[in-house]
């Protein structure tokens, strides 16, 4: 499974990509607006931050309009995929884009019937939103299990089911038991897939028990001052 970020705030992105776990970033106008930057200025700087996919969201309805913005976004960096929402103007703009040779992210997808849609206009993602679902009562996951179902009947969808709206660790790994392809997951839940109580509760006994030795691994290496050898009397 592909991790993605979903986060418009470059200093998260940025730590977060050194740990070597971050395939992609999704932004979108509220994150954008949250980050209180110029939208191209962020983007270009993401992009050169992160090789894989970052998620750029048109912001028009009508497909003349949408598939304009989706063009000048594409313009920014050959890892730009477009996001549009599952409208049919949506999905005209994606197949414009995507016979084109640009990525596509189609995005608020609710339903199994919707995402039949967006792979056969080409998209390269489908974000269904799993965390928005579980608000009004259903349960998201059973729809990631449905279009992953669905998917992998027709060889020719070459969609990637990407997981949206992910509030906790659990949805990511449920979404990766389906054999979703990608999660876009909120800094703070990435983070919180480090922790484990007995993963502190063994790093603090390990720490506890090396102070006792009193020895140090830097002091072979030079970084540290090594103790004085011992000298044995004649």
């Amino acid at each position: 499974m592909q991790f993605f970020i979903d986060t418009a705030d470059v200093a998260e992105i940025r730590d977060l990509a050194a740990t070597g776990l971050v395939d992609g970033v999704t932004t979108n106008p509220t994150l954008v607006h949250k980050a209180g930057r110029d939208f191209f200025e962020v983007l270009e700087e993401i992009c050169g931050i992160v090789p894989g996919p970052v998620s750029a969201e048109v912001t028009a309805t009508d497909f003349d309009t949408m598939l304009a913005e989706g063009k000048a976004l594409a313009k920014l960096a050959d890892n730009i995929a477009v996001k549009v929402p599952l409208t049919p103007d949506g999905l005209k703009t994606c197949k414009a884009l995507s016979d084109g040779g640009t990525m596509v992210n189609v995005t608020l997808c609710f339903s199994a019937a919707q995402a039949i849609l967006a792979a056969k206009a080409g998209a390269t993602f489908i974000s269904p939103f799993v965390g928005r679902l579980d608000d009004i009562g259903h349960d998201g996951l059973d729809l990631i299990a449905d279009i992953v179902e669905i998917y992998d009947s027709y060889p020719e969808f070459d969609t990637k089911v990407l997981v949206a709206s992910v509030r906790h660790p659990l949805h990511v790994v449920d979404a990766a038991k389906m054999g979703a392809h990608v999660a876009t997951i909120p800094p703070a839940v990435l983070r919180a897939m480090f922790k484990h109580p007995l993963t502190d509760k063994g790093l603090a006994a390990f720490l506890e028990d090396w102070a006792k030795t009193g020895q140090s691994i830097l002091n072979r290496d030079g970084k540290r001052d090594a103790p004085e050898p011992t000298r044995r009397s004649a």
